[in-house]
């Protein structure tokens, strides 16, 4: 038997074990004889990582000649995994051969540094107890994501839903909805300063936390420093960071502080070092002892390595919780590898994803489903939408 097509049926029956709904995948399939059913495996679903669920879904596709809508199913659905390994079933391999498989796969899959050992989280932390899934935009332009794309209470409504394919696909972890923010907005023209980005206004940053704090959301504001710097853009937003459930993003594509060649946000990506994030966690800490509030989230976005220098040198503080989020859009194995350089590769603390409604399905790949996002690892505690 080709190794790929058996190395695709043995990944996606471990993706399928780990599923809430693997027992009743389809209703067609309970009336079938038991030699025809789908074999099942009881493996630990933590050893499937980002490289076996690419692997599968390469090997599906040249073995099985499985479409992108057969690998992403429905966006929410808790089935979709089940359905994939049913579509993806060989005509015939042993059970020897698979167990033989799945052991090779368990043993090469631990990674020591995850999860990180890092101290206790503190009272009132939303991670790790918590997932936090954002929509990310400016109400001011709706090509920068889905918070101004469409009207607001047609947002609102399509973010509860997409929290309620996450909590489908893992009731054992609650959902934190949030609001992602960008406040201070990268420009490929310099402005009134020459600092190439342009802050929002306050009556908008209020109005947006507004609808996040009536809902019971947690409001992240985002910074796209452009030419300026972390160090001049934070304390602008000290005000509304000093509230209980607003929190901080940065965004290194569009920091040109590092830009030797003079170029503008948007022709180039940009870089930030270890010592902005430690900047950030610093000033972050102080308002949490200050003002005696829970602790806070930093969200830094990543998807390549350069974009975030020196990672090992940033300083954990336990009033900060710290996520590096794969920014990266594009086809799902693209991003899989991403994740695998950017967020798996160099550990900080804990890890993000992002999912864009339209540029990831640009070349006909299904937007990923929860249930796939979930079978990389580390399991990421942040997920974005734009």
């Amino acid at each position: 038997m080709p190794i790929a097509r058996l190395i695709a049926t043995v990944v996606l029956c471990l993706i399928a074990s780990c599923t809430k709904g693997a027992a009743r995948a389809d209703s067609s399939a309970a009336k079938k004889p038991d030699s025809a059913r789908p074999a099942r495996f009881d493996v630990d679903p933590a050893r499937v990582t980002i490289t076996t669920v690419r692997v599968a879904r390469e090997a599906s596709v040249a073995a099985h000649h499985v479409t992108p809508a057969q690998w992403g199913g429905d966006l929410g659905g808790p089935d979709s995994a089940i359905r994939i390994q049913q579509a993806t079933q060989p005509k015939s391999r042993t059970t020897a051969d698979s167990i033989s498989l799945v052991a090779e796969v368990r043993a090469g899959l631990k990674d020591p540094r995850w999860p990180m050992a890092t101290t206790a989280p503190l009272p009132g932390s939303i991670l790790p107890a918590k997932r936090i899934v954002a929509f990310y935009g400016n109400p001011l332009s709706k090509k920068m994501g889905i918070l101004g794309e469409i009207p607001y209470d047609q947002m609102l409504a399509k973010l509860d839903t997409v929290v309620g394919w996450w909590r489908k696909a893992d009731p054992t972890h609650p959902v934190q909805p949030a609001l992602h923010l960008i406040v201070s907005v990268a420009q490929g023209s310099p402005g009134k300063d020459s600092m190439y980005r342009q802050r929002s206004d306050p009556d908008l940053i209020e109005k947006i936390y507004g609808m996040a704090h009536a809902r019971g959301y947690i409001t992240i504001l985002d910074i796209q420093a452009g030419k300026s710097t972390i160090e001049q853009e934070l304390p602008i937003l000290l005000p509304f960071l000093q509230r209980p459930d607003v929190h901080l993003g940065m965004d290194p594509e569009f920091y040109m502080h590092y830009n030797r060649e003079g170029r503008v946000p948007g022709t180039k990506i940009g870089s930030m070092d270890a010592k902005e994030v430690n900047y950030a966690i610093d000033q972050l800490a102080q308002l949490v002892t200050k003002y005696h509030l829970p602790p806070k989230v930093l969200i830094v976005h990543r998807f390549t390595t350069n974009m975030l220098q020196h990672t090992d040198a940033i300083t954990l503080d336990p009033r900060v919780q710290v996520v590096i989020n794969m920014d990266g859009w594009g086809q799902p194995w693209l991003k899989f590898d991403t994740y695998a350089r950017c967020e798996e590769a160099e550990p900080v603390q804990y890890t993000g994803f992002k999912l864009f409604f339209h540029n990831d399905t640009k070349k006909g790949d299904a937007l990923l489903s929860p249930l796939e996002v979930l079978a990389i690892r580390p399991r990421p505690l942040y997920i974005q939408y734009q």
